[in-house]
């Protein structure tokens, strides 16, 4: 055990000397005067002359073609964990659970292709139904730091951006296709996929793909099964888009994401042996469908760049079990959600700085439905509608951005008794540049989120549930400070080196529990709402939270050799209890310190290496029921891709994931105490070695 306990001390304390050298070596260094950033494959943190340096280091994003362990992902955690700030949880294809700053996906603002995803349906899965095989970018909003987000981004966004023709096709190219496989050995994973795409003319491009993901359980680091059996899994995407007389540009999309096999009864536990009848293995399905249709408008003028969209998602899980022997086992759930947006872009100069106006209108319904046994058990709704303006006015070294929102939220009738919330919400951004390449930045934004949608899995038309009229919306508030740095030709011509670091404070009132009734649980009153009754329902913490941390990053760039090294820290607190803020996966939504080390070096045209090292520190939250400790974690991947000239167009791909075996669980998973019928752990994969094969032409 001491070997272990010191291997994990070296591999973090190596972390942090490699940081520590990174920022020593920087402050030894003289700036240079370019105005650019520098650009790796570990993240996309390119800044260009249209957009703040504020914002590159308030917003992280993963380019999924460029980050090689992205090309062979099969969860979002696989590159969505490389943004400071961001831990995602869950192991299998139906339990995806992003988290940001500790805040999990029913707190922030995820769109696929702009459409926002909204709703729960079911707490013992994730909300996030889509493959990374299917995207080209994943673009993250660490904390709301806009008016632009609006509702339902407690805690930041997430945007999913689908691959489009204009990605694939050569210059010149009328016509090609992608051809995809991939094994993974832990699961026996395999995934295939193709993708037709086309330019028939200058204004017109086309995409059609389809791919299919299969796989058997997993094994954790000990040799347990974990999560799924036979999963099957089915993605398709089509797109279209067009260019009108240059200024207008029509597009139209359709994506599914189909997972179907067997789960566990909860599928954020494990699927372990020894595993008690309470969380049986399941035939079920989970499935999205998103429909989009959008409409851009950019003339030669700086006063016009609209951007339209009109979207419908529906996410459904379904079960199909013995009705006879398991009454109430069968679901059909879902969450639709439709909404357009349309949002314009005027650039003004003027003699004192340049404005940059952002304005933009939303609406959107979302709605839930809950059959069982056959039998339709109950509906609810909500709807929001908003206005936003923003301004970022730029004056020589000194940047302003201040915004204002206006949100009219209709609450759902079996939640809030449909009460209607009028808000407003303020924005102030603001960068100075102390010295060349040298930016300090500041930001306050005022947070708003009605009451959401009740699991769908529970709706009842009221039926049983404490309705709560007197249900306040959550708001608060969230504050940064930070600063940027680069400086250039450190150890050879044309190197680069970025640093940044923020400081984080986030201030939540009227934080909104669902308390679930039956059983051993304590539910609600029906009439009074008070604790001690058999109803379900949504009420107000009676205390507020802060939410307080740093993050750190280091991203250096030589020839052909780059390097990330990123710290994050959060940690929530009740003002009257000191609890952390509480989680639907068990204990505290709080994780860790973590420390990740991403390498890779590109020795010459044809091969690329790569390197990642994440540890993240033990935590002990203080919560409401017993303190359980996250074990800290410690792993690495290594992995390589190769293009041989021989053969253009052809990129082979392997890589060697969890090396050591190391048994764990990811913070933002659901972790709690063996029992005696079974462990309540959803761990990790263990060594997972992964090969993929790609083919355009």
């Amino acid at each position: 055990m001491r070997e272990v306990k010191l291997a994990r001390f070296s591999s973090r304390l190596t972390v942090l000397s490699m940081g520590i050298a990174a920022v020593l070596g920087a402050q030894a260094a003289s700036a240079a005067t370019s105005a650019d950033m520098p650009s790796t494959t570990l993240q996309t943190i390119t800044v260009t002359a249209n957009s703040s340096v504020r914002e590159s280091v308030q917003e992280g994003g993963v380019d999924v073609e460029g980050y090689t362990p992205a090309a062979q992902a099969s969860h979002l955690s696989d590159f969505l964990n490389v943004v400071p700030g961001v831990t995602v949880g869950g192991t299998s294809a139906v339990n995806q659970r992003i988290r940001v700053r500790g805040l999990d996906d029913t707190n922030l603002k995820v769109t696929i292709d702009g459409a926002r995803q909204e709703g729960t349906l079911f707490y013992h899965m994730g909300d996030v139904t889509i493959d990374p095989d299917l995207l080209k970018q994943a673009e993250v909003s660490v904390g709301n730091n806009s008016v632009t987000l609006g509702n339902d981004a407690l805690g930041g966004a997430v945007a999913f951006k689908t691959v489009d023709a204009a990605d694939l096709l050569k210059p010149g190219q009328k016509i090609g296709a992608k051809l995809h496989a991939g094994y993974a050995s832990n699961n026996d994973e395999l995934l295939t996929s193709a993708t037709v795409f086309a330019a028939p003319t200058d204004n017109i491009d086309l995409l059609a793909y389809y791919g299919q993901r299969n796989a058997n359980a997993g094994e954790d680091g000990e040799g347990r099964k974990i999560q799924t059996e036979d999963s099957k899994g089915e993605n398709i995407l089509l797109k279209a888009g067009a260019y009108i007389a240059n200024d207008h540009h029509v597009g139209a999309s359709f994506s599914r994401t189909e997972n179907e096999g067997m789960f566990p009864l909860r599928p954020d536990f494990p699927a372990s042996p020894g595993v008690g009848s309470w969380n049986e293995i399941l035939p079920q399905k989970v499935k999205r469908d998103t429909y989009g249709l959008d409409y851009s408008y950019n003339p030669a003028s700086n006063l016009v760049n609209v951007d339209t969209n009109v979207y419908q998602t529906e996410t459904q899980i379904s079960r199909d079990t013995d009705y006879t022997t398991k009454p109430g086992y069968n679901w059909e759930a879902g969450v639709k959600t439709t909404g357009a947006k349309i949002q314009n872009t005027s650039v003004i100069d003027t003699s004192v700085g340049t404005h940059k106006l952002i304005a933009g209108i939303e609406h959107y319904k979302k709605e839930s439905e809950l059959e069982r046994d056959f039998v339709k058990k109950g509906t609810d709704e909500a709807k929001n509608t908003s206005i936003y303006l923003e301004d970022q006015w730029k004056n020589g070294k000194l940047t302003l951005t201040p915004g204002i929102r206006y949100d009219r939220y209709e609450s759902p009738e079996f939640v809030a008794g449909g009460k209607t919330y009028d808000n407003v919400v303020g924005a102030l951004a603001a960068s100075y540049e102390i010295a060349p390449l040298t930016q300090v930045f500041a930001s306050y934004t005022q947070l708003f989120n009605g009451p959401d949608l009740s699991q769908a899995i529970f709706n009842s038309d009221g039926d049983k549930t404490y309705v709560n009229k007197d249900l306040k919306a959550e708001e608060g508030s969230n504050a940064e400070i930070g600063i940027v740095k680069t400086l250039r030709d450190l150890t050879v011509a044309g190197d680069a080196l970025q640093l940044s670091g923020k400081y984080f404070e986030t201030d939540i009132e009227n934080f909104i529990e669902f308390v679930r009734s039956g059983g051993t649980r304590v539910g609600l009153d029906c009439t009074t709402g008070q604790l001690g009754g058999a109803c379900q329902g949504a009420v107000n913490k009676d205390e507020d939270y802060k939410i307080k941390g740093v993050e750190l990053a280091a991203d250096y760039k030589m020839d052909s050799f780059s390097m990330g090294l990123s710290y994050a820290h959060a940690r929530s607190k009740g003002d009257k209890t000191g609890y952390s803020i509480p989680s639907v996966t068990g204990g505290s939504a709080d994780s860790g310190d973590k420390y990740m080390v991403n390498l890779a070096y590109v020795p010459t045209d044809t091969t690329e290496l790569g390197w990642r090292s994440t540890y993240v520190a033990a935590i002990t939250p203080k919560t409401e029921s017993a303190q359980l400790e996250k074990s800290n974690y410690d792993v690495h991947d290594i992995f390589m891709s190769y293009m041989p000239k021989q053969v253009d167009g052809l990129k082979a791909t392997v890589g060697v994931y969890n090396i050591f075996d190391e048994t764990y669980a990811s913070h933002a998973s659901r972790s709690l105490a063996e029992q005696a019928d079974g462990l309540r752990t959803d761990f990790e994969p263990g060594r997972n070695i992964k090969a993929s094969l790609t083919y355009q032409f």
